[in-house]
């Protein structure tokens, strides 16, 4: 029997935000379901290198075997370097697999999905921190699990599928990027948690 689980972070993706439907969801869940853990999902820098660093103090004193982690798109991929470095368990939606190629295309100013009266700027110099942030194979793939729809609108899938082959897997034949049917599978994926 593993520990139980002390703390849980969650990263959310690209133009997004901790108002995101499923950052709010997991928030609730971590309310009613275990109000002794402790939950953060800290607003990302539009920077890739200062969200991991942001990341990194979040979570340095935070206990390695007992901490989780779940991330969203972009936040899937901070979440698998994370999970490179600590070892977590993590849960992965729809994670971004090469996030340095898909957002070249969206450099300049953006605005926030859940209010688009927040602007950020989205800089050329962003894309080389992608890059950079790139970890290779999987150390503990075993500890990851990736939800992947066939619906998503944003991602490839099958890049995605291919990218965490060795994870286990829950392949959605419908759905979406933000996954709207979330709570449909909510309860195994804290379970895989160990939350």
């Amino acid at each position: 029997m593993s520990l139980r689980r002390t703390h849980l972070l969650y990263l959310h993706g690209f133009r997004s935000s901790p108002r995101s439907a499923k950052a709010l969801r997991m928030a609730r869940w971590t309310k009613e379901h275990r109000p002794g853990l402790l939950f953060a999902c800290p607003q990302l820098p539009p920077s890739p290198r200062e969200a991991m660093a942001l990341v990194d103090t979040l979570v340095r004193d935070w206990p390695r075997d007992t901490m989780a982690v779940m991330g969203s798109s972009l936040g899937g991929f901070y979440a698998t370097a994370v999970a490179q470095r600590t070892g977590a368990r993590t849960v992965l939606l729809n994670p971004a697999v090469d996030p340095a190629r898909d957002l070249a295309n969206y450099i300049g100013e953006q605005t926030c999905w859940q209010n688009p009266e927040e602007h950020f700027f989205f800089r050329p110099e962003f894309v080389d921190e992608l890059v950079a942030l790139n970890v290779g194979a999987l150390a503990h793939p075993e500890r990851m699990l990736a939800v992947i729809a066939k619906g998503d609108e944003v991602l490839d899938w099958r890049e995605m599928h291919a990218r965490y082959a060795a994870c286990r897997i829950k392949l959605l034949e419908g759905s979406d990027h933000g996954l709207a049917d979330f709570d449909d599978y909510l309860d195994e994926l804290t379970a895989f948690l160990e939350l």
